[in-house]
């Protein structure tokens, strides 16, 4: 049985950035076992590439619609693409 993989580009807008966003996805990432990243964006916004299982990676998705308790989500622009297998783990990016 093949399970379906998936790859996620987000960029969340909002109060995104000193409210432990970009760690708070590496966690809710590696609890997943997905590869990709984060990083804060000079205008604010807070990106990740998330690639994995189809399940795990919409999970992540569907949590930075909130992110964590102190974040203010006002908008989340998801890209869906296809797996290219070049990220093994999770890391945040400076």
């Amino acid at each position: 049985m093949t399970v379906e993989r998936k790859r996620a580009q987000i960029r969340i807008a909002g109060k995104v950035q000193g409210v432990f966003f970009r760690a708070s996805a590496r966690e809710q990432a590696r609890a997943r076992n997905l590869g990709g990243w984060v990083r804060n964006n000079p205008d604010g916004t807070v990106e990740a590439v998330l690639e994995g299982p189809a399940d795990d990676v919409e999970e992540v998705v569907e949590w930075a619609h909130h992110g964590p308790k102190a974040a203010q989500v006002d908008d989340i622009d998801v890209q869906w693409m296809d797996p290219k297998g070049d990220v093994q783990t999770f890391e945040v990016r400076r």
